[in-house]
């Protein structure tokens, strides 16, 4: 036969012995996408011959409207509401796993980053703006009308062109106007149309809008909005505090001179208050891990902001907080991390020291087969046997068995199964106690795949059934018998149980 028939036999073996593995998309940024654009990729098995015997599916992290069929095909639409102007882009963690029609199965964690998208603000119809003859006439835009839906800052532009002569429209949406005798005659005759463009910011994506003037009799006083309008605040610790103030004059953006804070509380920087325009103000504070100190449950206290005019006219809105006391999650998942690896390595030391205990009894049970064709006594003066005793012991110490006396002989056995007689050990016992490793080996091995798969995530561990499964998993670890007495307290394994030698004994296990 030509030796190259072996060579491809040999080649097709190789080929067919391939572990079956997850493969992910090639294509640069696959894992990306922006709110409202939808995110389309594909998994596969390798090797091909294998891949239409699994099956996928999401097994954790699955947020609505994200969908995995079964042939591999992903598909999600994220909502506009997952990722903040401020945070400007999230993971989201999901668990995918494969599983043929025999049961095996195969996982992998895939990280899907979701860009915030900046959309234009929304501006409904406007009520009509009524005016007052030789008086100074006010109108500010109700922002339940106009808004932006990512809850950006907006800002009003007008159209001068559309402007009549003295009318001014402020930033924060408030129109100004005095009209003259002329202007104000024109207007019983023939409504005037104001047109102008709502910014959000920064990026100043625009929507154009107009409003309604006729000749009425209104007036609006000065006051301080505040988005949202909610005056009791309920936060956690490490949680955005994100309040937008519009400040309103009925004569004019110049009239403005102060806006600023007073609180009954410590620990809150005035650099917290940012000003984007003349009449526009963000407060943006992250109260801290440490702002509630334990053993209080929250801490409460009030914030004045106020705003004075050039006549020194005050306007005030009191917020009240309240700082719930929260517990620290990056601290907390690296400690639950430490006792999920940690636990893994206890049970990947005790596999290996149950491998090598394994090869230990199957080697004398071996041994003890072969009967007495490897039987060896030694009979010899008790004198003389004191002095091979000492040679054996100290040169050969793996070689010591047992040394008996008879009368005035010696008698020494060596690796038989009638001398597992003379120390108390039966073939009975050899058998029992090798299959009690292999039982537990295989028990460790199970529940430790089990235990990796299901705290594979951060969020799982912080489930407080994990300090549970910890303990019942640390349970199983326990040993009883002549096994537990035999095993080495002292044992130390070849390989050190480092994140990758865990990673190769439980397939599931995924490293901070």
């Amino acid at each position: 036969m030509p030796k190259y028939f072996f060579i491809l036999i040999l080649i097709s073996k190789f080929v067919v012995a391939q572990p079956a593995k997850i493969i992910l998309p090639n294509q640069k940024n696959w894992n990306v996408t922006r709110e409202g654009s939808e995110l389309n990729f594909k998994l596969s098995i390798s090797p091909d011959s294998v891949e239409k015997t699994y099956q996928f599916s999401i097994q954790q992290g699955k947020i609505a409207g994200m969908n995995l069929d079964s042939l591999g095909n992903f598909s999600w639409n994220p909502a506009y509401h997952l990722v903040d102007r401020i945070e400007s882009e999230r993971i989201f963690q999901i668990v995918v796993v494969a599983i043929n029609k025999e049961g095996l199965q195969m996982t992998t964690i895939l990280d899907l980053k979701v860009l915030h998208t900046n959309r234009p603000p929304v501006l409904s119809d406007l009520a009509t703006f009524y005016v007052q003859f030789n008086s100074p006439n006010t109108y500010k835009i109700n922002t339940e009308k106009a808004y932006d839906e990512d809850n950006d800052p907006v800002a009003f532009v007008p159209i001068l062109e559309t402007l009549p002569e003295g009318m001014a429209m402020s930033t924060q949406g408030e129109i100004t106007w005095r009209p003259s005798n002329n202007q104000f005659n024109s207007l019983k005759d023939k409504p005037l149309y104001v047109d102008f463009y709502i910014q959000d910011q920064p990026s100043k994506t625009q929507t154009k809008g107009k409003i309604k003037i006729e000749a009425t009799q209104m007036d609006l006083p000065p006051q301080i909005t505040v988005i949202p309008k909610n005056e009791n605040l309920l936060i956690k610790e490490n949680e955005n505090v994100n309040l937008r103030f519009y400040l309103s004059d009925p004569n004019g953006d110049d009239d403005i001179q102060v806006f600023d804070f007073l609180t009954n509380q410590t620990g809150i920087p005035k650099t917290s208050l940012i000003k984007n325009t003349n009449n526009q103000y963000e407060f943006v504070w992250i109260p801290g891990y440490e702002f509630v100190q334990d053993p209080k449950d929250t801490l409460g206290f009030y914030i004045d902001f106020f705003v004075l005019d050039k006549t020194k006219k005050r306007e005030v809105k009191r917020i009240f907080f309240t700082i719930k006391n929260t517990i620290n999650e990056a601290e907390l998942d690296k400690k639950n991390y430490g006792l999920y690896y940690g636990t893994l390595s206890r049970a990947w030391e005790l596999i290996e020291q149950l491998k090598e205990k394994e090869e230990e009894l199957k080697k004398a049970y071996n041994r003890s087969k072969k009967g007495k064709k490897q039987r060896s006594v030694l009979n010899a003066s008790l004198g003389a046997t004191t002095g091979l005793s000492s040679i054996l012991s100290k040169k050969n110490p793996d070689t010591q068995r047992l040394i008996s006396t008879f009368g005035g002989t010696t008698v020494l056995t060596i690796g038989t199964l009638e001398a597992t007689e003379v120390i108390g050990k039966s073939m009975k016992d050899l058998i029992d106690r090798l299959n009690y490793v292999i039982e537990k080996k295989n028990e460790l091995q199970t529940k430790g795949d089990i235990f990796s798969r299901d705290f594979s995530l951060k969020s799982s561990r912080r489930n407080p059934d994990f300090i549970k499964k910890v303990d019942d998993f640390m349970g199983t670890m326990n040993l009883k018998g002549l096994v537990a007495l035999e095993l080495n307290a002292t044992w130390e394994a070849k390989n050190k149980p480092t994140e990758k030698n865990v990673e190769k004994t439980f397939k599931d296990f995924v490293s901070w």
